[in-house]
């Protein structure tokens, strides 16, 4: 795997982590042990600033997975504000719905089960933030349907634009060949979307940085 940062500075980075909740360590801890993917904590804690910057009504996420990154926002809303969703596996549908119980924001979430494909052509309301973590095939179309449902100035967040650093690297594993090449190709469209300024940002696994003009 090709290094984003390397091992000292990352070490130095996380000499600076300020230490979870008991919930948040818990999630991560799981996460390691089953091998699912969740955000980098250092990306989330970059989100979690936006959040509280761009103090949004209405958040979109695709990809709940564990809900580890869906918490972590909700607790950064105001009182009022909501984050909806979207998940399509019914094991992490299950995991989700039990740590969003234990997070005391769950008033505050609004899961939606299901393929993104098929539930974001049916959502009629524009959203203020989007965060999107899903499958990296799929991302050019849920980023269409995402910029369709995104407000004039709202922000949109798309993870692992790096791709474990495959993304800017000319030697990649065969296994890591054809999602790469789906982040290669959606970078640019990302970039060059006429009606988003937009930057990828080095942090964690390579985190895309949009705002809708």
């Amino acid at each position: 795997m090709t290094q984003i940062l390397f091992p000292v500075q990352k070490k130095y980075l996380e000499s600076f982590r300020k230490k979870g909740d008991e919930l948040i360590v818990n999630m991560e801890q799981f996460a390691i042990e089953h091998k699912v993917p969740i955000l980098d904590w250092h990306s989330a804690d970059f989100i979690e600033k936006l959040v509280q910057i761009n103090k949004p009504d209405r958040v979109l996420e695709i990809g709940t997975a564990i809900a580890y990154t869906t918490i972590r926002i909700a607790r950064c809303l105001r009182k009022g504000s909501v984050i909806h969703s979207i998940e399509k596996s019914n094991d992490n549908i299950k995991i989700a719905l039990e740590n969003i119980e234990k997070s005391g924001v769950s008033k505050k979430i609004k899961l939606i089960q299901g393929d993104a494909l098929s539930v974001m052509p049916q959502l009629n309301k524009k959203f203020d933030f989007i965060f999107l973590d899903a499958d990296k095939e799929d991302y050019k179309r849920l980023f269409d349907y995402s910029m369709i449902l995104l407000r004039k100035g709202g922000v949109i967040v798309v993870d692992n634009l790096l791709w474990h650093g495959y993304a800017a690297s000319n030697r990649v594993p065969s296994k890591y060949s054809k999602s790469t090449k789906h982040i290669k190709d959606f970078n640019k469209l990302f970039i060059l979307q006429q009606n988003l300024d937009s930057m990828i940002i080095p942090i964690g696994d390579g985190i895309g940085l949009g705002i809708k003009k």
